[in-house]
């Protein structure tokens, strides 16, 4: 391999994306040389010209392992290779910034727009991984919901573990804290932490406080974002909260934000740091009916329920004030409510159980929250969670439900790929004991044998789709479980009782 073409080919890539101007191209041709720890270049007749950046950058990771460049072919190592070399077109922050400001004059969606295209061209978002998830629908009495498998997250090579181990810094020594931190911005990474040179951050004010506004690099939906607070700091749910997601909101009218609970098992997966997501992509929840509406005295604002798998409240109005007010009430009041005919109860001991995951948007010329009802209160019975997945549909997700999945996006794991292929060869067969027997299979076993059970099959693709239809219909089931208020006649009259003592404090 012509190690030199490649480098032409990249440095050509980078120039086409306007990442760097044409009077740049020596200078970054001299910067990879430095990278690669080469004294010598010559541009060749046979430069090939790529459409994706991966597609170039693959051919350096080969020439990186062929060469010994790198100590092995992990995923974890070539990240960090390849990280480095897209580093040579990135730009200062105080230099995007000034772009980014320039554009955000103009118009929150042209200052997004360059954002995000810089995401992606950089390489931040690496484009090929994201499209390899798995993606489709499923019809539900609640609307079309979106479900997806994740293949976008690579999976630890047990190789970059075992090298990370070598270098285990303690909690305090940390750097940067977490993936969340200001301080990833241009981040060389380790194994056990990725490369951050071409990432760049937007600081923006929310509340009067600092946070920073940067893009998710795995993408579940166009534009995906998070908002995370400067200090690292835990989660937490307040009025607070409110006040800044509307904020952000009133800043880009065309994104959606909202935040994860601040609690264990009803929680996100990182809630050592305050962070929101957002983006530009309506959820099948926004779309959900309303019904019960009441309008408020306090300036207009209009409350009503969701007819939606989970319990959820949503306040609509122009005054953010009166929203901010309004909702930090119904948190207020739901962090002590407890109702025993559906098991709730606010706290064991010093333990509270009660929160909300909050969503904000503008529409129509008026401002939504959505504000979802959430516990996390575990029994003898249920140990991961009373209103959790159930034991019963862990083969498919055990995970915590957070943000993303409470709005209507099924996020489920790598593993279902490969494990549907194979459940969908033994089902074909009708191999019921090879597939209790297969290791990896086992889990799947009874859901499998019911779908033998009430369904005739002539080919593998028909089965293929009932598995991928199936899995839609035990996430929709999940959703439900996750609703303090179950959809049944005692549960509709229980969420009522919480409505009427909203009312009541409103009143007073």
């Amino acid at each position: 391999m012509n190690i030199n073409n490649e480098i032409a080919s990249l440095v050509d890539y980078a120039v086409r994306e306007r990442l760097i101007e044409n009077e740049d191209r020596v200078y970054a041709v001299n910067r990879i040389l430095e990278i690669l720890n080469l004294e010598y270049y010559s541009e060749g007749a046979d430069i090939m010209r790529y459409e994706s950046v991966e597609d170039i950058l693959a051919k350096f990771r080969q020439w990186a392992v062929e060469t010994e460049f790198v100590p092995n072919d992990s995923n974890e190592v070539l990240d960090l290779f390849d990280t480095k070399l897209m580093s040579v077109f990135v730009s200062k922050p105080s230099d995007f910034r000034k772009k980014y400001y320039d554009l955000r004059e103009e118009s929150p969606e042209k200052a997004t727009h360059y954002y995000y295209h810089f995401a992606k061209k950089s390489n931040y978002i690496r484009e090929q991984r994201v499209a390899k998830d798995i993606k489709w629908t499923y019809e539900t009495p609640y609307g079309l919901i979106d479900m997806t498998i994740n293949l976008s997250k690579p999976e630890k090579d047990p190789r970059a573990i075992a090298l990370a181990s070598k270098g285990v810094n303690t909690e305090n020594e940390k750097y940067p804290k977490c993936l969340l931190c200001k301080e990833n911005e241009g981040y060389a990474g380790r194994l056990d932490h990725p490369a951050r040179q071409n990432h760049r951050i937007i600081p923006i004010t929310l509340a009067d406080e600092s946070w920073f506004m940067q893009y998710s690099p795995y993408v579940y939906y166009n534009e995906h974002c998070i908002v995370f607070k400067g200090n690292h700091e835990p989660m937490k749910i307040s009025g607070k909260t409110i006040e800044r997601l509307l904020d952000f909101v009133s800043a880009y009218p065309h994104y959606m934000i909202g935040s994860n609970a601040d609690l264990p098992i009803v929680g996100g997966s990182i809630l050592t740091h305050d962070h929101f997501q957002g983006g530009r992509y309506e959820f099948a929840m926004s779309k959900a009916k309303e019904y019960d509406r009441t309008l408020l005295q306090e300036n207009g604002v209009e409350l009503c329920k969701l007819y939606w798998p989970m319990s959820v409240i949503r306040l609509k109005g122009k005054d953010v004030k009166e929203l901010v007010r309004i909702s930090e009430l119904v948190l207020s009041v739901w962090k002590t409510y407890e109702d025993q005919q559906v098991g709730i109860i606010s706290k064991s001991g010093d333990i509270e159980h009660n929160t909300i995951t909050p969503i904000t948007r503008f529409r129509g010329n008026m401002y939504e929250v959505d504000l979802i009802l959430r516990n996390n209160r575990t029994d003898e019975e249920h140990p991961f969670g009373i209103f959790h997945s159930q034991k019963e549909y862990h083969h498919i997700k055990r995970e915590n439900i957070g943000l993303i999945e409470c709005l209507g996006l099924a996020v489920l794991p790598a593993r279902l790929r490969d494990e549907m292929e194979l459940l969908k060869q033994f089902m074909f067969k009708k191999d019921l004991d090879g597939i209790y027997s297969e290791e990896t299979l086992q889990k799947h076993g009874d859901f499998a044998q019911r779908i033998l059970g009430e369904n005739q099959f002539t080919s593998e693709e028909e089965i293929e789709a009932k598995l991928y239809d199936e899995i839609g219909y035990v996430f929709m089931k999940v959703l439900e479980n996750c609703g303090v208020f179950k959809k049944d006649n005692e549960g509709e009259k229980a969420f009522q009782r919480f409505i009427e003592v909203i009312h009541e404090n409103l009143n007073h």
